[in-house]
């Protein structure tokens, strides 16, 4: 078949795919006429033809636990909603929704619970990681909209990132920076975040500021423009308001640099090197993500950005302005169809009475909502309260997600009707659903999304349907037409959809509203199909589209004018001291959110296969820790059970743990537990960057590592939920890393339990105590499981052992079977795997730069590694400098 342009489903980038699918393979490469990517694709973006199978697919609609069909399923969700608005009116009843939903999707939930059951408890993941930012551009710009493109970094000679590993979550967008740097030895990029990521690989300097005061540091960089004279008086004058109140306020606490590197806990002269940096170039491009946005004052650290760019004039100019780094692939198409609860759609807000008729009147809806509905924090509260009855969650996993996300599940098992459309078989949160919906995965569905720089663009389905999976919004409108509303549902394919979004959008729109693309509300079935990516606004008089907003000076405020904010540095309270460590989260290279889709991909699985918290050297030896030992991190809201990453990145006194494991992959990882549900008071977005924990060691008396051939149930695994379990998938076989707090008398025992019957296996004894245990089952000449055990976690070559899955195994490899290698002298290269495209591991990469490979394309050139995707780069960076800083240090010995 020919080759199908679509979207990456991933981050905020929104990269061009070009996909061609045969009965055999996905072949998946970046679409080179893209404007977001052209051509290059990140690591789990080049992987995405290994997640297109079926297997562990939801198929088929699920009541109460048994299959049913369709009609089944949409009359229970029809009979649940009306028993329960019948019963207790229709803010008794939620929808929480996912930037992973199509924008088309979005539209018809928003449609169908604020207009038609008139419910204003919708909300998104997207309150988890763009709400702040939505919150700051609306207080600043009077709208939510972002003002650059991407086409600003080719233009930008000061890159300042806040809050943001681009390296490993915008890689794509991250190289174009790199290339920068690299034509202009004039251009700089400086990091400002509390431990030390793979960006900062490319950074000429390195803000390992204090946690949270960020608002402090550019506050004191407001101070330092006036003082120097860098301020763009004119454009103060003319466009903007309340610039002297935000000045005077910024020069309360952060007067001085000396001020500013006290309250940072930083080197004052690294301070004035960023202040100097930023006040003598004008074209400079602050980006920022989830470390400005998931804080308890996320909204002042993006006004306090705001405010320094609007006091120099840095915006609606080529080469500038703060730029927001959308996390999800749909988290703006969400937010323009009123995907949050404080919205309506097309960016109207309840706020204004005369534009929320507008949306009545356009939907001829029958009961429009008045009043904002419930955030989302606060939406599992009244859950867990009992006044929500009934929530319909889709394409996300709160349960993992959410902070308190114990609490998030002991409230959905009080709800008396959860709802869950998903594409997965198990998730932590379908599990305990009351009806399961299939819906459709990324290669199947067909609508558009919104990246970053506000551009629009299609994503088309690449095959059809798996089982009787259906799109979410055929869903959303067979229960709609179910409950009675039929004249606003009657939508046969999603073209539709999207012209009477873009239709709402102009609707009595005279400029007022931002958000406008009514010039693509008359495409036809075709012109959609074939619709090219374009910046909105799209309107009459820009039917091409917007590449930048506000280069005239004019704002979507009352007045017309920027708005500065005056802002002031909370501080906060010292540890306490039952729990004296702070906690941040964030995102690894490989993996995406809950790991449904990326953790199944043997590849994307090898460069960080377990769990992990990294802490500082100082602490390690506080602590008695080494590398690799099992910890247990704790607070009030639960506990993980993680391994020991001993790293100098880190500030002392501070760990860091990813977000992503879920129950599906580890007993006691899922990170969102440990954070409160502590919100930034203007955008309700939860701070998932800092929290206290207690550290100990957690020490297995019996741990090993079971391969299997087939993923082992819930059920059969439940033994370790209070243990440690891991679960890493290795391509043929799933490998499983295992602990248990007791003494394991009897390993048959365990294997019983398991339901694992060996075929044949070996012991090694010492002194009456079982040291190393060795079975495995083949069944038809086939390799079925293996358990290695023994006090401390084996060693084994997984490589190897994988590959006995694949087919008949040889009698030579049998007789190797229980020492977990092939044959004597043949070391296993367990190291960490660093180009996931061509399966280099760090130890060959090292083994190459020793050898005399002293740059990245040596390295590439040799190994391959770096030169498909180029994820993997700053890695490869990072280790070229360790290894031949000890080259040379050994060279003086």
């Amino acid at each position: 078949m020919s080759d199908i342009l679509t979207t990456c489903p991933y981050c905020g980038v929104g990269c061009g795919i070009r996909a061609n699918l045969t009965s055999q393979a996905a072949d998946i490469t970046g679409d080179s006429a893209h404007p977001a990517n052209f051509g290059r694709l990140c690591v789990k973006g080049s992987a995405l033809g290994q997640t297109l199978s079926a297997e562990g697919r939801l198929l088929q609609p699920q009541v109460n636990g048994e299959d049913c069909d369709w009609p089944t399923a949409i009359n229970a969700v029809v009979q649940g909603l009306q028993q329960t608005i019948a019963e207790h009116g229709p803010g008794a009843v939620a929808m929480y929704l996912s930037g992973q939903l199509l924008t088309e999707d979005y539209y018809v939930a928003n449609k169908l619970m604020k207009g038609f059951i008139g419910s204003a408890h919708v909300d998104t993941n997207s309150r988890l990681c763009m709400a702040s930012t939505v919150a700051g551009h609306k207080r600043a710009f009077g709208a939510d909209v972002v003002p650059g493109c991407y086409d600003d970094i080719e233009q930008a000679r000061l890159f300042v990132l806040v809050g943001a590993n681009m390296a490993w979550n915008h890689p794509v967008l991250f190289q174009r920076i790199q290339a920068v740097l690299q034509a202009n030895p004039e251009a700089k990029l400086v990091i400002i975040d509390p431990r030390r990521s793979a960006s900062c690989e490319a950074a000429q300097l390195h803000l390992k500021l204090r946690p949270g005061s960020d608002v402090l540091l550019f506050n004191g960089l407001l101070s330092f423009l006036a003082q120097q004279g860098k301020l763009d008086q004119h454009f103060i004058n003319l466009h903007t308001d309340g610039f002297a109140e935000a000045l005077a306020s910024a020069q309360q606490q952060a007067a001085t640099v000396a001020q500013v590197a006290s309250g940072c806990d930083l080197p004052a002269d690294q301070i004035l090197q960023f202040y100097r940096c930023f006040a003598g170039e004008p074209l400079s491009l602050t980006l920022f993500s989830q470390g400005v946005n998931q804080a308890i004052d996320g909204t002042d650290k993006v006004n306090a950005i705001i405010n320094c760019h609007l006091a120099t004039g840095r915006i609606g100019k080529p080469g500038c302005g703060p730029f927001s780094l959308t996390g999800q692939p749909n988290a703006m198409g969400g937010r323009e169809v009123g995907g949050l609860a404080n919205q309506l759609a097309a960016h109207i807000d309840y706020t204004d009475k005369a534009q929320q008729a507008l949306v009545g009147e356009f939907w001829q809806a029958p009961k429009l909502v008045s009043q904002p509905g419930y955030k989302v924090v606060e939406l599992f509260d009244v859950i867990e309260r009992g006044e929500i009855k009934a929530v319909w969650i889709m394409a996300t996993n709160p349960l993992v997600s959410m902070p308190q996300a114990d609490k998030v599940k002991a409230a959905l098992a009080k709800c008396p009707l959860v709802i869950v459309s998903d594409i997965y078989q198990h998730t932590d949160t379908l599990d305990i659903a009351n009806i399961k919906l299939p819906a459709l995965g990324w290669s199947e569905k067909d609508g558009t999304v919104t990246n970053s720089e506000r551009r629009i663009s299609r994503q088309r389905a690449l095959s059809p349907p798996p089982g009787q999976a259906k799109a979410d919004w055929q869903i959303i409108c067979e229960v709609a037409r179910a409950m009675g509303f039929t004249h606003g549902f009657n939508f046969s394919h999603t073209g539709q959809i999207f012209a009477e979004h873009a239709a709402l959008s102009g609707y009595q729109n005279n400029g007022e509203r931002a958000f406008n693309i009514s010039a693509l509300a008359r495409l036809s079935a075709e012109q959609y199909q074939q619709l090219t990516p374009i910046q909105w606004p799209v309107t009459d008089t820009k039917p091409q589209g917007t590449t930048r907003l506000f280069a005239d000076g004019k704002f979507f405020t009352a007045n017309g004018k920027a708005q500065f904010i005056a802002l002031r540095q909370r501080l906060l309270s010292p540890a306490a001291p039952a729990t004296p460590l702070w906690l941040n989260s964030g995102r690894l290279r490989d993996q995406w959110h809950s790991m449904t889709r990326t953790g199944e991909v043997a590849s994307l699985m090898q460069h960080t296969p377990e769990p992990f918290v990294t802490l500082h050297p100082a602490d390690a030896a506080l602590y008695g820790l080494s590398e690799g030992e099992l910890v247990q991190l704790s607070n009030a809201g639960g506990r993980l059970v993680l391994r020991a990453d001993i790293s100098a990145n880190q500030r002392p006194g501070e760990l860091f743990v990813p977000m992503h494991w879920s129950a599906q992959f580890a007993s006691q990882a899922r990170a969102d537990v440990l954070f409160a549900a502590d919100t930034d008071p203007i955008s309700g977005q939860p701070a998932l960057k800092l929290s206290q924990v207690a550290l100990r060691r957690f020490t297995p008396k019996w741990q090993a590592l079971l391969f299997t051939k087939q993923p082992l149930t819930a059920s059969q695994l439940a033994l370790f939920n209070q243990h440690y379990l891991a679960r890493v998938p290795l391509g043929s076989c799933q490998s499983y890393r295992l602990g248990l707090t007791d003494v394991l008398s009897s390993p048959l025992q365990l294997l019983q339990q398991l339901q694992l019957t060996p075929g044949v296996c070996c012991s090694d004894s010492g002194q009456g105590q079982l040291t190393g245990y060795r079975a495995a089952a083949i069944d038809n000449n086939q390799l079925q499981w293996l358990l290695l055990d023994g006090p401390a976690l084996p060693q084994a070559d997984q490589s190897w052992l994988n590959q006995q899955f694949s087919g008949p195994i040889s009698a030579v490899n049998r007789r190797q079977l229980l020492s977990g290698r092939a044959g004597q002298g043949k070391a296993a290269d367990n190291s960490a795997l660093i180009c996931s495209c061509f399966n280099v591991r760090s130890l060959a990469i090292c083994q190459a730069i020793t050898a005399g490979a002293d740059s990245t394309a040596k390295l590439g050139k040799q190994l391959n590694c770096g030169t498909n995707c180029g994820s993997c780069l700053p890695e490869l960076s990072a280790l070229l400098k360790r290894q031949l800083s000890q080259t040379n240090l050994l060279q003086g010995a």
